[in-house]
């Protein structure tokens, strides 16, 4: 879908240009030809003319200047106009047989010239170009001036070499309008890549909106994206507008992607195809303008292979494909996404900010991070909140001797049993080991998951019900 948001944009002011010559004839025809060409122009007669229209507060997007004039001629006009307003493009006018001044107004800073006479084309050319330079220029401009307000608010992210090649990715297709799909482990940041892409396009002015595709059933979803009518269903009361179509003009992110359902990748596909869709119990279709970014954790080409994934929206959506690496690929971020979720975090729960000890930095470069920098975050949060490294010291080095994450709490809990001083049956041991497995396996799923107790469900092979039963029997919290 990359249809342009014309219908949205104001309509642009006239671009201005402010004619300098000492000759009546030119001034006069140079007036009314740029006129006719939608230009409004500005005349001045002499170089100072030039310089106090340009102080009352002009801004031109061109000036052409005469070189040979009375008084201040057009190469000293030059000097000051490109050291007060060196943004403004000059094209110089000179008679043929001046080479030598033309050198010299191109050295100091005039954009082109033309010989006198010149024919209406020529000047059609030149004014082109040097607009064409001047928009490319601002928005190159434009785009450093957010991609700085952007690294102000996340440096951190790009703290790695792997990293930084994904940013530049991102500033190659963030303005192309293409569609973008994101592939990455769950928890190593594919909806900041997301929201980067978005902030740094033309689309950063509008919505950026986001739904996960495994958080509803697939009747919810599909109401939750392309909204409904009134009467749709039992409860539709009034007519509800879809998340589609409150990114109209912006950014619909839909994360997890591998988990829309067959129909609904059918709908979708003909929203990318054709930019449109109908609501639920709607005869008419919608219209709209939303560039689509999605991610997934899941091989979307082994879906394809196996026929859960349609192949036609598989090729689709891998216009643009970022691949987010895992963060035990890229540790050198550790120190850095470390020291930043400290201060994030000391902020929010007003503690006071440590850095974390070397022998826990040491352990947390060497740790595998199944859950990415979800994990991390999460781990700096609790040291925040809690005030000690403890927890976490033990949850990840487990001891002197190797062991599994997965069983560390239980053979911890086994090592504490003092069978003198505590005596203990075995059948007992057997139930708390069993417990606390139980309690370790829930919580590593429902970090993968993001908390998805639907998927938690499905993985762990129970029903949402039993989830919800044993996360609190665990107490376990988001």
């Amino acid at each position: 879908m990359t249809s342009p948001r014309g219908s949205t944009r104001s309509v642009p002011q006239r671009r201005s240009i402010l004619v300098v010559d000492d000759a009546e004839g030119i001034r006069t025809y140079l007036k009314n030809l740029l006129s006719l060409k939608g230009y409004e122009v500005l005349l001045a007669e002499d170089g100072l003319s030039a310089l106090e229209i340009l102080r009352d507060g002009a801004a031109p997007e061109v000036i052409i200047l005469d070189i040979m004039m009375p008084g201040m001629d057009g190469i000293e006009a030059l000097g000051k106009i490109k050291e007060a307003w060196p943004a403004i493009p000059v094209i110089m006018l000179s008679v043929v047989g001046k080479a030598g001044t033309i050198v010299d107004a191109m050295n100091l800073g005039a954009a082109d010239y033309l010989n006198k006479p010149f024919e209406e084309e020529e000047l059609e050319i030149a004014l082109n170009k040097v607009l064409e330079k001047e928009s490319i220029m601002a928005e190159r401009e434009e785009l450093r001036e957010r991609l700085r307000v952007h690294e102000e608010r996340a440096s951190f992210l790009w703290a790695s070499r792997k990293m930084q090649s994904v940013r530049e990715i991102i500033e190659q297709v963030a303005d192309a309008d293409v569609t973008v799909l994101i592939s990455g482990e769950s928890g190593v940041g594919k909806e900041v890549i997301a929201r980067t892409t978005h902030e740094l396009s033309n689309r950063a002015s509008q919505r950026f909106v986001k739904v996960n595709c495994a958080a509803l059933p697939e009747a919810l979803l599909e109401s939750e994206l392309f909204g409904y009518e009134r009467g749709a269903f039992t409860g539709a009361s009034t007519r509800k507008a879809g998340k589609f179509e409150l990114a109209n003009h912006g950014t619909m992110f839909l994360d997890e992607i591998a988990e829309m359902s067959p129909p609904l990748q059918a709908k979708l596909l003909q929203v990318l195809q054709d930019g449109q869709f109908s609501r639920l119990g709607g005869q008419t279709d919608v219209q709209v303008d939303a560039r689509v970014v999605v991610a997934t954790n899941r091989d979307l080409e082994e879906m394809v292979q196996s026929g859960t994934f349609r192949e036609d929206l598989y090729y689709r959506l891998n216009v643009v494909n970022i691949h987010v690496p895992a963060l035990r690929e890229r540790t050198e971020e550790i120190p850095v996404l470390v020291s930043h979720f400290l201060e994030m975090y000391s902020h929010k729960y007003q503690r006071e900010v440590h850095a974390i000890s070397d022998r826990l930095m040491q352990a947390f470069m060497s740790y595998p991070w199944p859950g990415n920098v979800r994990e991390l975050e999460n781990m700096i949060k609790r040291i925040t909140v809690l005030q000690s490294e403890d927890a976490i010291e033990k949850e990840i080095m487990g001891g002197a001797r190797p062991r599994s994450r997965a069983m560390s709490n239980v053979e911890r809990m086994v090592d504490e049993i003092d069978p003198i001083e505590q005596p203990v049956a075995l059948r007992d041991i057997g139930r708390r080991a069993a417990r606390e497995a139980e309690r370790e396996a829930l919580q590593r799923v429902l970090y993968q998951t993001h908390w998805n107790r639907k998927k938690a469900a499905k993985i762990l092979e129970v029903s949402y019900k039993t989830l919800l039963q044993k996360i609190k029997e665990c107490g376990l919290a988001e």
